[in-house]
């Protein structure tokens, strides 16, 4: 193979609108999920955001059910169905996980049960499972930059009370912290940022963004700080490295990025052994 060659095809490659669209896609998608899966792990809610995005299969359905673009039912869907979620985990007393897995399942069980009654949308249907970074439009990227934005003011404004209630939810209870108007605030937009990055990695693959970036950083960082910008910071360099290795081996650009996120993880736990 002539790298010379391999290297101007992928250069060339990278100077069209739609690729230029789907890295900028990516990074944002990286940093918000890197951004709030620094939270969601300590918080054990990795169960949550993967039962989140798996369940989003049921709103697809119910908007092809519909006759409503499957785009516009997925976000309003998520948010309900997050909230939904929260205030069964608040009100039961069974185990988080078993809960979780019942939700999870049975909402993957309706879901199919629907699409047996839906005959079309196959290739788009697809992308939604798979992702299709491709695919990402302008309106797009103007969506997943505010909802950056507005997770990054979030966590700003509240980062202090953040980390208490990640740490030791009990000391801020004990400082009078209102424990369950911040959780809920931070499900919604965690089930936004899960909702608006299907179109980009896909239903089945979407919680690797906001899980594998921010155990890799959390295998390398000392400091709490340190950790969530680490984490930030591989999301999107992960988003990046994804899209090269798909463009340069004619990959799937969701599973690329992944398969990149889950190298950097291996990284991570290799280089402190390294170290000695």
């Amino acid at each position: 193979m002539d790298l010379q060659a391999e290297f101007t095809r992928i250069i060339e490659l990278f100077q069209l609108p739609f690729m230029q669209r789907a890295v900028i896609g990516g990074i944002l998608t990286g940093l918000m999920g890197g951004l709030l899966g620094s939270f969601t792990i300590l918080r054990q809610l990795s169960f949550f955001s993967d039962a989140l995005g798996h369940s989003a299969l049921l709103g697809i359905s119910i908007g092809l059910l519909l006759g409503i673009n499957p785009s516009v039912v997925l976000l309003p869907f998520a948010v309900l169905f997050a909230l939904g979620m929260t205030y069964l985990l608040e009100r039961t007393r069974l185990w988080t996980d078993a809960l979780l897995n019942i939700i999870y399942s049975s909402s993957l069980a309706i879901a199919i049960i629907i699409l047996s009654f839906v005959g079309q949308y196959k290739g788009g249907l697809n992308n939604l499972l798979f992702g299709d970074i491709l695919a990402v439009q302008e309106l797009d990227l103007v969506f997943s930059a505010l909802l950056l934005i507005v997770c990054i003011v979030f966590v700003s404004l509240t980062l202090h009370t953040q980390m208490l209630l990640t740490l030791n939810e009990p000391l801020a209870i004990a400082r009078g912290v209102s424990v369950s108007a911040h959780r809920t605030t931070f499900i919604v937009l965690l089930s936004l940022v899960v909702g608006i990055s299907i179109k980009t990695i896909g239903v089945l693959l979407v919680s690797a963004f906001v899980v594998i970036p921010a155990c890799a950083a959390r295998l390398l960082s000392r400091t709490f700080t340190h950790y969530v910008l680490l984490s930030v910071g591989l999301g999107a360099l992960s988003a990046v490295g994804g899209m090269l290795f798909s463009a340069g081996f004619n990959l799937p650009s969701g599973p690329s990025i992944v398969a990149t996120q889950l190298l950097i993880f291996l990284l991570a736990m290799v280089l402190p052994w390294l170290r000695g």
